[in-house]
């Protein structure tokens, strides 16, 4: 008794010695203000601060707009995320945003924050100096043709993708160019072309007499400005006696550790001559590897116009594994040329069993307005922390996906559901009480089935946008509908409030998220994705 009195008594005497200190003008810890940094090392950001000469623990914020002040926590509209850490760094990977920023406070049992939170450092300001070197971002060239190895006259010329960017220009030069890394043509051109929406480009050069030419490549934005400069000029061999490669690229860019979409889009590189481009999809490995004729294995196929996208219109939910190619489609329907060589995925309605993702294109995929969900940089669900299935089908309402519910979950049987729907509904017209009835529907179906439905609410657009790219009216009072349909949603059991993160000051969404006014880019995507991952743990208690 007298030992547990003792004991009482000692703690009662520390708290009290560490609460005079914590407020002591002499020892100055309520003054107290971190210093961070930032550092990109080995494809991470590492945050590192002074360490306080006292017992506390740091709390790190991830906020998407800078703080009104360094003194108060962060509300729910500034703060994306937060963590705890006894130590005086920590890392991150290269998941969130650029725009985002980032600020440490110490904290103890008796103050939080203990003294003052730091200055918030924003991403951009940390990449070497990425920020300022923004506009010196530049493709790197992947095909080449030496002189042991020349190419045709119609050589398939290929470069890293340029986040962001809607489509390229490519200059042909004499000799190497006189400004490298700049953002003018040179000189030594003797070709220039913008027709090329792609990373990728089949070039004719049978115009051209000598065998040995250069090349390089710079990418811009929607409005045919520079993002960066061009490509360091890349020298090409030609032989005119050799007979030209005529079939498409495929172009792929899934991580191998990422299921497929339930309804995947397949990317090429056209191939020249074409008009158009037909995409099969066979159950075995095609039979007749290049070969012009279709495969005695294909179950579906579709031509696709002036586009390097096709959007497959069925679910592949029968498991096991799929192949496409593609081939070049002439004006009188004739092949030009024979098949792409053929990619594969698998189909395992397993990997559905924990999470899936549910929505339009925003949950789809795609956009900078040249991308479609077969660049998986521009899914949210390349950067969630856990494993989800991707149910998505681009140009969905929510009265397609109330409809497609039965087909297109269940036979995944996944534990929670992420849910977004309603902005193609709300900015045609649909009103908000008839998405709030099917998003009720839906969520019925969830709970009917054992999954839990967590619903996110909707994004702001950008009618301006929309209408500059797709040429597409919105209806006027978009923000009241959209305001109902995310106060349902606010009212459910379970939800994740995307919208105050994606708000600029007319309460729209900003260009720097989403080019076209209506589907996040990359920036846009990872902010979803670490809005989800900070929340997920409430969501599945």
């Amino acid at each position: 008794m007298y030992t547990l009195k003792r004991f009482f008594i000692i703690m009662s005497l520390t708290i009290s010695l560490l609460y005079v200190l914590e407020v002591s003008e002499a020892v100055g810890l309520k003054n107290f203000k971190p210093q961070l940094e930032i550092n990109h090392m080995s494809n991470e950001y590492i945050l590192q601060w002074q360490r306080l000469p006292y017992f506390a623990y740091y709390e790190v914020e991830a906020l998407s707009v800078p703080p009104d002040n360094d003194a108060e926590q962060a509300t729910e509209t500034e703060l994306i995320a937060s963590y705890r850490t006894w130590k005086s760094q920590m890392s991150i990977d290269e998941n969130f945003p650029f725009r985002t920023y980032w600020r440490v406070s110490a904290q103890t049992l008796f103050h939080q924050p203990l003294g003052k939170y730091s200055d918030h450092v924003n991403l951009t300001q940390t990449i070497n100096g990425m920020a300022a070197d923004f506009n010196k971002v530049k493709p790197k060239p992947t095909s080449f043709y030496p002189d042991n190895a020349p190419a045709s006259i119609r050589p398939m010329l290929t470069w890293t993708v340029v986040p962001g960017a809607v489509y390229y220009e490519l200059e042909f030069l004499t000799e190497p160019p006189e400004n490298p890394n700049d953002v003018f043509s040179s000189d030594k051109q003797v070709l220039l072309t913008r027709e090329v929406f792609t990373n990728g480009y089949n070039a004719d050069l049978s115009w051209y007499e000598g065998n040995r030419i250069f090349w390089r490549v710079r990418a811009l934005n929607n409005h045919g400005n520079p993002l960066g400069v061009f490509s360091d000029a890349t020298e090409l061999y030609l032989n005119h006696d050799i007979i030209p490669v005529t079939r498409p690229l495929i172009n792929e860019h899934k991580p191998t550790n990422l299921p497929a979409p339930l309804y995947p889009a397949y990317s090429l590189i056209p191939v020249l001559g074409a008009l158009s481009h037909e995409v099969e999809l066979t159950c075995q490995p095609p039979e007749n590897p290049g070969g012009i004729e279709p495969s005695q294995y294909r179950i579906w196929s579709q031509i696709v116009t002036g586009l390097n996208d096709c959007y497959d219109d069925q679910p592949r939910i029968i498991p096991g594994k799929y192949y496409w190619r593609v081939r070049g489609i002439d004006a009188a329907g004739n092949p030009v040329g024979g098949y792409s060589d053929a990619a594969e995925f698998s189909v395992d309605l397993s990997r559905g069993h924990y999470a899936a993702t549910f929505g339009d294109s925003i949950t789809h995929g795609g956009g900078a307005i040249s991308y479609s969900p077969a660049d998986f940089d521009y899914s949210y669900q390349t950067y969630l922390n856990f494993p989800a299935v991707n149910l998505g089908k681009s140009g969905d309402t929510t009265a397609a996906m109330l409809a497609r519910f039965d087909q297109d979950v269940l036979p995944f049987k996944p534990k929670y559901l992420l849910i977004l729907g309603g902005t193609n509904s709300l900015r045609g017209g649909v009103p908000a009480a008839q998405v709030i009835t099917e998003l009720t529907g839906i969520r019925d179906k969830c709970l009917t089935n054992g999954i839990r439905p967590i619903f996110l609410t909707l994004p702001p657009i950008n009618p301006d946008a929309i209408n500059d790219v797709f040429h597409e009216e919105t209806v006027t009072n978009w923000r009241e509908e959209f305001d109902a349909v995310n106060q349902f949603i606010r009212q459910q059991r379970y939800f994740i409030d995307l919208e105050p993160h994606f708000l600029d000051s007319n309460r729209e969404l900003p260009d720097y998220l989403a080019i076209d006014g209506l589907h996040p880019d990359i920036e846009g995507k990872k902010l979803i994705a670490q809005i989800i991952n900070a929340h997920w743990s409430r969501v599945v208690r």
